[in-house]
């Protein structure tokens, strides 16, 4: 069996889910696209290939087995995107919370049963159904658990609009120990402004530093909340630009190693510079969905 734990972001990694980018199916249709920056690319013909996502994926595995992490991948469905194994399911303590996601893709979670019956069926969680809740919006934090949401009246317009007031209220009843913090997110058509998830525009790190975009927040005191929190000199502020391409979805296996994109050459000196063992990989192409190394790990057990 597995016994369950997360408490934070960044403990020592010794179980994850890790997506597949196998037999992820053709270029959507544009109506068929789940956020603003699919769309960019499918309507700009730069939609990445499989076998170029695989390739990504393949190096991040890699990461791991050298860290000695267990890895778990879905089932390969056929012409079916599964990379982004953070959407479908989560973990606080010793519970998984099964996402009510976009119903396109429920499927995804059959996928990963092989894993979920190696959990005892008590620490299964099944929101109800007014509760919208994705694992890019949820971070335990110690003593807290991060949420991004979206709660104006006309959340059901924005397909980029995914874990709703229903979603924090069930987390506080759920975890009536821990300090549910939730945090508005910026919702738009346009790629460059949109914070899909709350791990799309902030990000703690271990050395009590973390990564943050401003204009990701659509309450200035609640992302100066986070900036008191983590204080001034231990943040890595990114540009709208860092945002786009995903500089805040890095993933810590461990307090001193982070598994980040070769590409981000400002963040990833600046994390040598405080110290971090830096994992680079290539993850662009993964990066034109919207989603990074955090989205595509569902982390199981920390330690």
């Amino acid at each position: 069996m597995l016994h369950l734990n997360i408490n934070d972001e960044i403990s020592p990694l010794k179980v994850v889910v890790l997506g597949t980018a196998k037999s992820c199916g053709p270029t959507p249709k544009p109506e068929d696209a789940y956020d603003p920056k699919s769309l960019e690319h499918i309507l700009a013909g730069t939609y990445p290939n499989e076998d170029d996502m695989v390739d990504e994926m393949e190096a991040f595995a890699s990461v791991f087995e050298q860290y000695n992490v267990k890895v778990y991948r879905p089932e390969v469905l056929k012409d079916c995107n599964q990379i982004f194994s953070r959407d479908i399911a989560f973990v606080i303590e010793n519970k998984l919370i099964i996402a009510n996601i976009l119903p396109d893709r429920e499927k995804e979670v059959e996928a990963i049963l092989h894993v979920l019956d190696k959990i005892e069926e008590e620490n299964i969680l099944h929101p109800p159904e007014k509760v919208h809740v994705e694992g890019g919006d949820v971070m335990p934090w110690n003593d807290y658990v991060f949420v991004g949401t979206y709660t104006a009246e006309d959340y059901a317009e924005h397909i980029t609009a995914r874990t709703n007031i229903h979603a924090v209220q069930y987390l506080k009843e759920q975890f009536p120990h821990k300090n549910i913090k939730s945090f508005e997110l910026r919702k738009s058509v346009n790629a460059r402004e949109n914070a899909l998830h709350l791990d799309c525009c902030f990000q703690p790190l271990g050395k009590g530093k973390a990564i943050l975009h401003k204009n990701g927040f659509l309450v200035e005191e609640e992302y100066q909340w986070l900036v008191n929190f983590f204080g001034r000199e231990n943040i890595f502020e990114i540009t709208a630009d860092e945002m786009y391409q995903m500089f805040s979805n890095v993933f810590s296996i461990s307090p001193e190693v982070v598994v980040s994109e070769k590409n981000f050459t400002r963040l990833n000196n600046w994390l040598r510079e405080q110290g971090f063992v830096v994992e680079e990989i290539p993850y662009s192409e993964i990066s034109k969905q919207e989603g990074l190394l955090r989205c595509s790990t569902l982390p199981l057990i920390r330690t």
